[in-house]
Order: structure tokens, then C-alpha cells, then sequence
């Protein structure tokens, strides 16, 4: 009879065999990496059947995939060292960055409504997607979920707004729509800033 860890080992099992290429050392800070973010999940969530859990996590191919183009990217550097003793950069972005690029942007185009301010709160945007989608932070639906509640969402009721002059008019409606849409942007922040991957 098979116990409940079963699912746990042989997705383990099988990202262990996917990252095969990876260096014995990484691939094991991977493995417990992702042991430990399955236990912190379950101890959360403990209705959750471990499908799910798993499947939050990602295919063991892309993680895999993931791993080995870090290590790719960083293994000149790793061997390099700046200093006696300082690893090179490992070239990771910590994940509160996109998440406060997305959050902020709006805020800044309110604060400063002439240029430039529009122009850096639209640059803001795009790099904060462009950071949550190439980030390893999160899942691939997760990924998709932000980008459409932090980018695509706001930036088109923006563009139908301004375009159809349908959106609210007067100081109080104006303010009460932009106020929702930086409550929408925070709380995607705050729903990504959760389930991230250590």
C-alpha cells in the first residue's frame, strides 16, 4: 500500500533525474529546496490534496530547465571569484523587485501626471512583468495570473479610459477607480509575495 509521501518522492525522483546535468551539489540544494516549500505548503494548507501542491510547484522538466540555465548562465562565474573567498553573482532577482515595480507603477503616474512620470510608471510595468515572467519564483500559472492582474488589467482600463472618455469623470470617481486599481495591484503583489517559491 502505498504511503502518502509516495507522490512527494517520485516527483522529487523525477526532477532529481531531469536535472541530472546539474552539478551534485546544486542538485541537491534544489531538491531540498523544493522538499522544504512542499512541507511549508502542506503545513499551511493541509486540506490540500498533495496534487495540487505539486502541481503549484511546476513539470519537473521546467524546473529542471530552469536550474540548468541558471547554472549555464552563472558557471563561468562560479568558478571566477571577485574577491578572496566572494562567489561571482548569481544573476537572481530577489523576488520583492517585480512585485514593487508592478505595485508602484500606478502610484507613480498619479503622484507625477505630467511627464515624465506616465513614461517611467508605463516603464515600470512592462519590467516588472518582463521580471515576474523570468523570475523562478512562481509557477507558469501564477506568472500568467500577476501579469494579467498587475499589467494587462490596469493598463487597459487605462487606455479604454482615456481613449472612450467613458471612465469616471470628476475628481471623486477618478480617485475611487484609481484607488481600486492600486488596492487590485497591491493585493496581487500580496497574493504573489505568498505563494513564491524560496
Amino acid at each position: 500500500m502505498k504511503t502518502s509521501a509516495d507522490p512527494v518522492r517520485d516527483y522529487l525522483s523525477a526532477v532529481e533525474r531531469e536535472a541530472s546535468a546539474l552539478p551534485a551539489d546544486r542538485r541537491q540544494e534544489l531538491l531540498a529546496d523544493l522538499a522544504e516549500h512542499i512541507e511549508v505548503t502542506r503545513a499551511e494548507r493541509p486540506d490540500a490534496p498533495i496534487g495540487e501542491v505539486l502541481a503549484e510547484l511546476g513539470d519537473p522538466r521546467t524546473i529542471a530547465a530552469t536550474a540548468l540555465a541558471e547554472a549555464g548562465n552563472g558557471a563561468a562565474g562560479e568558478s571566477a571569484r571577485v574577491g578572496v573567498g566572494t562567489p561571482a553573482r548569481r544573476g537572481k532577482v530577489h523576488p520583492l523587485v517585480p512585485l514593487l515595480m508592478l505595485t508602484l507603477s500606478l502610484p507613480f503616474m498619479m503622484v507625477f501626471p505630467d511627464l515624465p512620470g506616465p513614461v517611467v510608471g508605463v516603464l515600470f510595468r512592462i519590467t516588472g512583468a518582463v521580471l515576474l515572467c523570468t523570475s523562478v519564483h512562481w509557477t507558469a500559472v501564477q506568472k500568467t495570473t500577476g501579469v494579467l492582474l498587475a499589467a494587462v488589467v490596469p493598463s487597459a482600463l487605462i487606455v479604454t479610459w482615456n481613449l472612450s472618455n467613458g471612465g469616471p469623470s470628476g475628481d471623486g470617481p477618478a480617485l475611487l477607480a484609481n484607488l481600486a486599481m492600486v488596492v487590485l495591484l497591491a493585493g496581487t503583489a500580496a497574493w504573489l509575495w505568498r505563494v513564491r517559491r524560496a
